[in-house]
């Protein structure tokens, strides 16, 4: 496993629509064990792929429910609503305020290509929206209604 350089706003990677992964194999786990390590040292809730540079669609959480590995991930439903600040590691010195869904129900594929459904609610739900989001280009500061600088 490595640390991977996180990329910060103002890179177009940031901007591109992810393409699907279509090889379970061990470079794929290679992405996702960096990723881990990655985002455990950079004390996040999550990390997307394009956010270490990779346009493939594959992000991890983690958060109180423990550590979670979403392959092609799709939100398949949402109900209820919260709205809360959230940062990003990929949006050093900034917070806003952003409003998700309280519930959404995912499905996705473990790194072994096997199908799985999970439903996140609370912050859970939140942080799989926002890492869900960067798979199509779109940063948090994008969908906040305030945006302000904090110090780190």
């Amino acid at each position: 496993m490595a640390i991977r350089n996180v990329v910060q706003e103002g890179d177009e990677v940031l901007r591109k629509k992810c393409f699907e992964v279509t090889s379970f194999d061990a470079k794929l786990w290679q992405l996702l064990d960096d990723m881990k390590e990655t985002v455990r040292q950079e004390e996040g809730a999550g990390l997307a792929a394009p956010q270490v540079g990779v346009l493939r669609r594959a992000v991890v959480v983690d958060v109180d429910e423990g550590f979670f590995e979403f392959v092609d991930p799709v939100i398949v439903a949402s109900k209820g609503e919260q709205r809360g600040w959230e940062g990003c590691l990929s949006v050093r010195g900034k917070r806003g305020i952003v409003t998700r869904p309280e519930h959404v129900k995912v499905e996705y594929f473990d790194r072994f290509g096997k199908k799985k459904k999970l439903t996140a609610h609370g912050f859970f739900a939140r942080a799989v929206c926002h890492e869900l989001d960067h798979l199509d280009g779109i940063l948090y500061t994008d969908r906040a209604e305030k945006v302000e600088r904090v110090k780190e």
